[in-house]
């Protein structure tokens, strides 16, 4: 009785502990990698599949994200400072309080993106996709928003800096 006790016992904290893996700030770019708080900071993370991602508070400032998935990553409190988001697909990913302050984000691919009280300040965003996100309180105080596609559908026109024309 004493030996079951003792497997049952072992199996439910193997169970309970033994199974879940947290991923490292140090492990290589993958889907669903957990990298919140992580330093990334002017990382070549070109072409990188970060779909599903849980990038909650980490640092991208002066990163090189061109071409990455970040599709439905959760990326809340993030900060992209000058960093490259040329074709960047960001669909449905959590940016809440996201700072992309100076960012290069050249057709951005951002429908259905959650940017409310983001940090948009002097971000490129010429030519990108914003098709049904939601940016409530979102701060693009001279952001160019020259090609972009607004929330509504509407393309912005020439010399769109802070709002859509």
């Amino acid at each position: 009785m004493m030996r079951r006790t003792f497997a049952v016992s072992l199996a439910f904290i193997l169970t309970m502990y033994g199974v879940a893996a947290y991923a490292a700030c140090s492990d290589p770019p993958a889907m669903g990698v957990d990298w919140g708080r992580c330093y990334l900071e002017e990382q070549n993370l070109t072409g990188a599949n970060l779909e599903g991602a849980n990038l909650r508070e980490a640092r991208f400032n002066r990163a090189n994200l061109t071409g990455a998935i970040l599709r439905k990553a959760v990326i809340r409190r993030a900060k992209f400072d000058s960093a490259n988001l040329t074709d960047v697909n960001l669909e449905n990913a959590d940016l809440k309080e996201a700072d992309f302050t100076l960012a290069v984000m050249h057709n951005a691919h951002m429908a259905g993106a959650d940017l409310r009280r983001a940090r948009l300040f002097r971000a490129d965003l010429r030519g990108a996709d914003l098709t049904g996100a939601k940016l409530e309180l979102t701060d693009m105080l001279n952001a160019d928003l020259t090609g972009a596609t607004w929330t509504n559908g509407k393309r912005c026109g020439e010399g769109s800096i802070s709002q859509c024309k």
